[in-house]
């Protein structure tokens, strides 16, 4: 998706002092996107090795949140929530882990991750986190009204806007909630991903144990890697999504 179509669907254009940093940071957004694609070619996405499961922490009262740096026995199978090993399947993940990777060798962020919207196994609404790098997290984010009161990701999934947040500490003081998976986290950008048709498809989240992180440099590969994974991306692979406002 080109830069300026994204920037007007996610939200953002209507932070008080985004709109003329987004303007400046144009052409680096659109620098990275370029980049991006030459990584995500086909022939460049079948050499790209997937890891089909991952740990988790174990999950708090009612899986409300997770106990950070207790892992589950059980890894988390992400065939199970994919429905199956295929070559769909297989690309999809492919092109998340091709991803993860570039913002790894770009960014000085601690945690990064990409979410599809879909049913998991259960048939319920969740994120799925298909490829991602940093601690431990947990595996899906319920999508639903009553989960999205206090996780970023699952408010951003519902209702395809994003946030940034510079200084979590100041955010929760302020009256934001939000879901502590890394204590030592002071920063987060979590940013909708769109389908062709406006449909939210999947989110990214990034984080960052600096405050005031997400500027310049740091915010443009962000925008950038939302901005290439919506349109077709995510959409092309077989995922329900949820329709954005």
């Amino acid at each position: 998706m080109q830069f300026n179509t994204y920037w007007d669907q996610c939200g953002l254009a209507d932070h008080p002092t985004l709109a003329a940093e987004a303007t400046a940071l144009a052409d680096e957004v659109r620098a990275h996107q370029d980049a991006l694609r030459a990584v995500l070619t086909p022939q460049a996405l079948a050499a790209t090795p997937v890891q089909w499961r991952y740990r988790v922490p174990e999950l708090g009262d009612a899986g409300a949140c997770s106990l950070f740096g207790t892992l589950a026995e059980q890894p988390y199978e992400l065939a199970d929530s994919l429905g199956g090993r295929s070559a769909d399947t297989e690309k999809l993940l492919a092109l998340a882990t091709a991803v993860v990777g570039y913002y790894r060798q770009h960014s000085r962020s601690h945690w990064f991750g990409v979410y599809q919207a879909r049913a998991n196994a259960a048939g319920a609404r969740v994120l799925v986190k298909l490829a991602y790098f940093g601690a431990e997290s947990r595996a899906e984010f319920p999508l639903t009204d009553e989960f999205a009161k206090g996780s970023n990701n699952s408010a951003v999934g519902l209702s395809g806007r994003g946030r940034l947040i510079n200084d979590v500490g100041t955010y929760v003081n302020d009256g934001g909630a939000y879901y502590t998976c890394d204590p030592k986290v002071n920063a987060e950008a979590c940013l909708p991903l769109f389908g062709e048709d406006g449909r939210v498809v999947g989110i990214i989240d990034s984080e960052a144990f600096d405050r005031g992180f997400f500027t310049g440099g740091e915010l443009a590969l962000v925008l950038a890697v939302a901005a290439t994974l919506s349109g077709d991306a995510l959409a092309s692979r077989p995922a329900p999504g949820v329709t954005a406002p």
